[in-house]
């Protein structure tokens, strides 16, 4: 992940009907626990959620062949994840799901702390690092999903020292609504886009429907964006380059029907879902996630496709730094506690009053939180912080419980 910053760093995550409800075959607390473990037919984030949403019947964008010809019209889909080990290391970006009850650690911000999501978080001890078992010094992506509230936390640049997390960047996602990030903010991934909602899955696969869009990168990107997609990494200002955000689909009349049954599942969604450009890397590799009951030779018959049978769909608009779009951030009319001191091992409740806010967060201790209250043990004296978020930027305040 590259992240260049200049006059701007810039952050966008479209956001449509924020809280709608969507019919889908499970829950998120039917999800398994563990590693790479089957969320049973769940599918993160609303129906109108750019992710979930079918492009099959979109309009073609007007530049598309502008920008197939800047990536590389012979250039090859590279499923960028399989089965076994390459150089020791894992091939793909794993998760985990955990349920309510994980225990929540701190964790401590590194590069882009003014632009992440503080803790705790309930990150275990043996969750597995982007490139396990020997991560490397690449992106080093930690993808936890909790099952019991429906929160999916991200971590970039994840390092686990004498039993501490530590991240360059964090995010916290609420899998409920279209949650977005402030605009100018960056997340765990480079485009400001969550990273495990675009894996290929083999859970997903071997159920025989991907049911979402699929991430990818290319080598050079535009300094712009597109919806979905949340931040810019690049100096670039060519408008044939693709700005962050793009989203490819397979030509509907790519034949698909001579590739292996998992093949045609991909295929099948980048067909009905397409891809979405979410980070500076190798040409049109797609992310998923590492599992060793992957057929490596028959995703590899994939390597066959270029990007000539792909098309681009229609972006909208394209935020440069001319155009980022601006607004109130949340108001926090109140953050108190009751009571505010209390003998050891006692409780207290929070309670806030917020508007025109998208997600909330208190820390210490606590995490993100829905509703408008929540009981707290202090271990001592503590000083708890809300940070309420919308698309415009972030607001905090800060309520002290003694405990004597």
């Amino acid at each position: 992940m590259r992240h260049i910053f200049t006059v701007l760093t810039a952050s966008l995550i479209w956001v449509a009907s924020c809280g709608a409800a969507f019919a889908q075959s499970g829950t998120c607390s039917g999800m398994g626990l563990g590693a790479r473990a089957s969320l049973n037919g769940f599918i993160p984030f609303p129906a109108s959620s750019l992710w979930n949403t079918d492009i099959s019947a979109a309009p073609v964008d007007p530049n598309s062949a502008n920008i197939i010809n800047f990536i590389g019209s012979t250039v090859t889909l590279h499923p960028d994840f399989g089965a076994g080990t390459f150089h020791n290391q894992s091939l793909g970006i794993p998760y985990q799901v955990v349920a309510g009850t994980q225990a929540k650690v701190n964790v401590t911000l590194g590069a882009f702390f003014d632009e992440s999501d503080p803790g705790p978080m309930p990150i275990p001890s043996n969750a597995l690092i982007e490139g396990y078992p020997k991560p490397g010094n690449g992106d080093r992506h930690v993808l936890v999903l909790e099952k019991d509230g429906c929160w999916l936390y991200e971590l970039y640049k994840a390092t686990l020292k004498s039993g501490n997390w530590s991240a360059d960047a964090t995010s916290i996602w609420d899998m409920t609504v279209n949650e977005q990030r402030p605009y100018t903010w960056t997340s765990a991934d480079a485009a400001g886009l969550p990273i495990f909602v675009g894996l290929a899955r083999f859970d997903e696969v071997s159920a025989g429907a991907i049911n979402h869009a699929l991430r990818f990168t290319v080598p050079t990107t535009r300094r712009a964006f597109v919806a979905p997609a949340s931040h810019w990494a690049s100096s670039l200002t060519d408008p044939n380059a693709p700005p962050m955000g793009t989203r490819l689909r397979l030509k509907a009349s790519f034949n698909i029907s001579g590739f292996p049954a998992d093949d045609q599942v991909i295929l099948t969604a980048m067909k009905k879902y397409g891809l979405i450009l979410a980070d500076n890397g190798s040409g049109i590799f797609i992310s998923g996630d590492p599992d060793d009951r992957w057929n490596n030779t028959n995703l590899n018959l994939l390597k066959s496709i270029t990007a000539s049978n792909f098309e681009v769909v229609q972006m909208g608009t394209i935020f440069t730094d001319a155009n980022v779009p601006t607004g109130p951030s949340p108001t926090i009319s109140s953050f108190t506690a009751n009571p505010t001191t209390v003998a050891p091992g006692g409780q207290s409740t929070l309670s806030w009053s917020v508007t025109n806010s998208m997600y909330n967060i208190i820390s210490p201790q606590v995490g993100p939180v829905r509703g408008v209250s929540v009981v707290v043990t202090p271990p001592a004296t503590t000083t708890y912080t809300l940070y309420s978020t919308n698309q415009f930027g972030r607001t905090t305040a800060s309520v002290t419980v003694t405990v004597q």
